[in-house]
């Protein structure tokens, strides 16, 4: 690959050149894809309205980019091997050619289905390789694809169609997650009574689950695909034309549609994975995401399909049929990059070293996390007992609206430290930034991330509602995009996520991030998962209040909490202990896996009732289990 980073200078080196010249430092990148014309200007942009624009009114598709440009030499290797959820099941490898051949004939399909280019199409399906199918023939034909995970409601998928106004759905008549089928087709059909635009259901048999099929709208897959042509040329684009929505949950209102386009995601997200991974030709790569999110976007299809590679699907749960299915999965593939969730790892370190030990994991290189940051307890037990202290971590931190990768280590590049993001990327100007706007120079500093210049895979816009875009991301420091994260540069110019700005507590004037004390807390053998938050204290402005799952067996909670207090105190300090201790069941997260500390924050306050935007939450039950055991 050009400009793959090997080396400690290199990198220093490259880093360098995309701060002087960022110009020169992506178009040099770009160079390396197919554009049906090349751009008249690198890049165009102002943050104050904002108005972002990449490789300026460049020609091409980003499905020619997987395809054409890599048919020749890759045609024959695997793209996609999808692992069911039942490992009992055959699971399925895709090549190249055979993949192109099922996106040129799904692209054909959307198009008689009177799809055409710029609308909107819903994805609602499982994590199998029709889903991917589905997004690619979308790109291919110009639509714009909006992938909702399959685990969202009726009304949250409701919400969704009717902000972008789709004309069709694709969706299954069943999803299978561990042990249980989830009735897929009966959540469409409830979403569809309250949304006029829809004319179209594509439905995929996966679970062979009885259906109500509505005759006229309602169309089998295998019937929709039958008989149509593989012959398909793609619909060029232009670099800014949109790629597709991804919907987000904001704190408050309806969900937010980030907007990603064609040209500026398809050079940032190959130019990440390529490095980050340092991905070879022949490696297997494993992003255990569901494609619904964001990582499964750029790190599933997108960017490993742009670099010719082998990508992992699994369809199921990591503990389904046992809590060493990752690593069976791992050994079975000879997986060399494996990539996912902080909450997946705890989830699994909680069944000890017992479900780990039958598997070798030899064939692993590259171990990364992504989705928040994750505590020194679990960074030292995934690097020991997964990686054989053998393999680098990538703490990766982005968003869904940085399309890609913005701080990481790049692996075995970068000297890596526990609970460090370390530093960004090539083509990342970042700056730290105190309440009042003002940049902290040096190191050893601490406030607000934001970043001063524009990267290929920023957010265009929120769909429909760019004042929306504008107000969250851009107006709160002038010339800036604010990421709402709180960071700390240390000594050595590594950055370390504090987590969401408002999960930053002041206690006495001491700034801590929810993560640092999660991280102690978390280091109590008792403790599974911790989520910490600020609430109104009379002395110290702030008190800090944990929720904690824990292992009680023969301990009575009150030993268990001074325990736990001991533990932050020995790790950070007395300053940092918590006042209130609640031992929970569980914590309210999303599907994604992030535990939503807004509503333990509301909890802690003593209001538990108004909860914002709760559509992407896992496990409402929680909640009030929570607002009744509250201390």
């Amino acid at each position: 690959m050009p400009y793959k980073i090997r080396t400690l200078s290199g990198y220093l080196h490259e880093y360098q050149k995309s701060v002087l010249d960022p110009e020169e430092f992506w178009a040099r990148i770009a160079e390396s894809f197919h554009w049906k014309k090349s751009w008249d200007k690198v890049v165009e942009w102002n943050f104050s309205e904002p108005n972002i624009k990449w490789f300026v009114n460049a020609r091409l598709n980003i499905t020619e980019n997987i395809f054409e440009r890599n048919l020749f030499t890759l045609g024959d290797r695997p793209a996609i091997i999808w692992e069911p959820n039942d490992p009992e099941e055959t699971n399925r490898i895709l090549t190249y050619r055979q993949l192109f051949e099922k996106v040129c004939g799904f692209a054909n399909t959307l198009k008689n289905l009177g799809v055409k280019k710029g609308d909107r199409v819903i994805i609602y399906m499982p994590m199998v390789p029709e889903t991917a199918i589905a997004m690619l023939a979308c790109a291919r034909i110009g639509a714009v694809h909006s992938v909702v995970f399959a685990g969202f409601s009726a009304q949250s998928l409701a919400d969704r169609i009717i902000d972008c106004e789709a004309g069709i759905i694709l969706t299954s008549d069943g999803n299978f997650r561990g042990s249980k089928i989830i009735d897929t087709k009966s959540v469409v059909d409830k979403a569809l009574e309250q949304c006029s635009s829809v004319n179209t259901v594509v439905v995929l048999k996966r679970t062979n689950t009885e259906v109500n099929m509505q005759e006229g709208r309602d169309i089998w897959w295998h019937d929709a695909i039958k008989g149509v042509s593989t012959e398909n040329i793609a619909e060029e684009m232009d670099a800014e034309e949109m790629l597709f929505i991804l919907y987000t949950s904001g704190s408050t209102g309806k969900p937010k549609g980030v907007v990603h386009s064609s040209g500026g995601y398809m050079v940032y997200t190959y130019y990440t994975f390529m490095n980050v991974f340092q991905y070879n030709q022949g490696d297997v790569f494993w992003c255990t995401a569901d494609v619904g999110w964001i990582t499964g976007h750029s790190y599933i299809v997108y960017g490993p399909l742009l670099a010719g590679a082998t990508t992992l699907m699994f369809e199921g749960v990591p503990t389904y049929p046992d809590p060493g299915r990752f690593w069976a999965i791992v050994d079975k593939y000879k997986i060399n990059q494996f990539y996912t969730a902080p909450t997946a790892i705890r989830a699994l370190m909680a069944f000890g070293n017992e479900p780990v030990e039958p598997y070798s994991l030899e064939s692993l290189r590259v171990i990364g996390t992504v989705g928040e940051p994750i505590n020194e307890e679990a960074w030292h037990w995934y690097h020991d007992f997964i990686g054989k202290n053998n393999c680098p971590i990538v703490d990766t931190w982005w968003q869904t609206e940085t399309g890609g990768i913005l701080i990481s280590p790049i692996a075995g590049v970068t000297p890596t430290k526990p609970a460090y993001a370390t530093l960004p990327l090539p083509g990342i100007q970042l700056a730290i930034l105190d309440d009042d706007g003002n940049e902290l120079r040096g190191k050893s500093v601490e406030g607000n991330l934001c970043i001063k210049y524009p990267w290929p895979g920023i957010i265009r816009t929120l769909y429909g509602d760019h004042e929306r875009c504008r107000q969250t991301y851009f107006d709160k420091f002038k010339g800036y995009y604010f990421t709402g994260d709180g960071v700390r540069r240390d000594e050595e110019g590594y950055y370390r996520i504090m987590g969401r700005v408002d999960d930053v507590i002041n206690v006495s004037g001491h700034r801590f991030g929810t993560a640092e004390i999660e991280s102690a807390i978390n280091e109590h053998p008792r403790v599974v998962e911790s989520a910490v938050v600020g609430y109104p204290h009379k002395i110290k402005g702030q008190g800090i209040y944990a929720f904690a799952i824990c292992d009680l067996s023969g301990q009575s909670s009150e030993i268990l909490k001074n325990e736990i207090k001991q533990t932050v105190n020995k790790v950070i300090g007395p300053i940092a202990k918590p006042d209130k201790i609640q031992i929970v069941s569980g914590l309210p997260k999303t599907r994604s896996g992030k535990i939503m500390r807004r509503i333990l924050r509301k909890v802690a306050e003593g209001d538990g009732t108004d909860f914002g935007d709760t559509s992407t939450l896992l496990n409402p039950e929680v909640v009030e289990e929570i607002i009744k055991g509250k201390e």
